[in-house]
């Protein structure tokens, strides 16, 4: 049935060629089963964004970094949460992560399921309202929760843990994302050699002397891409800003390298940025202290695409431009 939808969405889209289909993250996979056995991190916003869930707290001798304390509303809704297992016998929790005005929870369907997993996600948002009421809100305010629900599928190796990761830090994220807004805010409309552009990160990286492309040929041997890694975290340690597209795999190995290095670097990236991104893990760490700022020549797509030839070609440009603008 899920199948037989996805392919009546497709003919749809497909017969009005011009209708844009508008960016989002809420959905669902194209034919992927959604009443089997798999595990999913699931967010959810709140209508409005209102913070109502909680309050991010600083660390203290009981947290060694920022945390969320929840409200009473919050309370219910990590409640309601871990009920999911009572009413749906085949799904357990993995984990959840409050957050003023969203929550990511990691979700383990365990074995094939009877219903669809968004009837799952709606029956919980259903029990948040009722919660909600019971604690005094009025019948007529409006729903808790936005629409709809973003779904991410951990399939590979390794994801999980990353996942559970990315939702204890979450908290010290958003702290530090609040303690360093330039850092974090997408800026829009930005010209580099009359190109427009969107940034995030240390924009002052474009107005600093040095800067270097970093471009190497597919064709490089494994002991070329170590010269080229040995030269350019060389430039980088001289405090060179090193400018980069991360093609080829010498691309990648030379900004990999000098990333761990704490080298600055101009990163341009194919996808552009949704209105609440903001870069994960390592690189997120390294935005707030400055270290990189990331260039997207396009606008933000859901879709999962290659880089085409002449796409390449445009960011190899963009870097080179970047490397010798003043």
């Amino acid at each position: 049935m899920e199948d037989k939808r996805n392919e009546q969405r497709k003919q749809w889209w497909a017969s009005h060629p011009g209708l844009e289909k508008k960016p989002s993250m809420k959905r669902r996979k194209a034919g992927h089963d959604y009443y089997g056995r798999c595990i999913y991190m699931i967010t959810l916003v709140v209508e409005g964004r209102r913070q109502v869930l909680g309050q991010l707290c600083d660390s203290d001798a009981a947290h060694p970094l920022p945390w969320l304390q929840p409200s009473p509303l919050g309370h219910a809704v990590l409640d309601t949460w871990a009920a999911i297992g009572t009413h749906y016998p085949q799904v357990r929790s993995l984990g959840i992560q409050l957050m003023p005005d969203h929550l990511h929870g990691i979700l383990f369907v365990t074995e094939h399921m009877p219903q669809h997993l968004g009837r799952v996600v709606e029956a919980f948002k259903r029990f948040c309202d009722k919660a909600r009421i019971a604690l005094g809100e009025p019948r007529h305010e409006s729903r808790l929760w936005e629409l709809g629900f973003n779904d991410t599928i951990l399939q590979r190796e390794g994801q999980l843990d990353n996942m559970l990761r990315y939702l204890q830090q979450n908290p010290y994220r958003l702290w530090t994302k609040r303690n360093h807004p330039d850092f974090f805010t997408v800026q829009h409309d930005v010209d580099i050699m009359g190109q427009t552009v969107s940034v995030m990160g240390n924009r002052f990286l474009l107005d600093h002397p040095d800067r270097v492309m970093v471009q190497c040929s597919r064709r490089l041997t494994e002991q070329q891409i170590a010269q080229a890694v040995e030269h350019f975290v060389s430039l980088a340690g001289d405090g060179v800003v090193l400018v980069s597209a991360c093609i080829s795999p010498g691309e990648k190995a030379v900004m990999r390298a000098a990333f761990e290095c704490g080298a600055r670097q101009i990163i341009l990236v194919e996808n552009g940025f949704s209105p609440h991104w903001k870069p994960g893990g390592a690189q997120f760490d390294a935005c707030a202290g400055g270290q990189i700022l990331l260039v997207a020549p396009w606008p933000h797509h859901n879709e999962r695409v290659s880089i085409t030839r002449e796409q390449c070609l445009q960011l190899n440009a963009l870097a080179s431009a970047i490397s010798q603008c003043d």
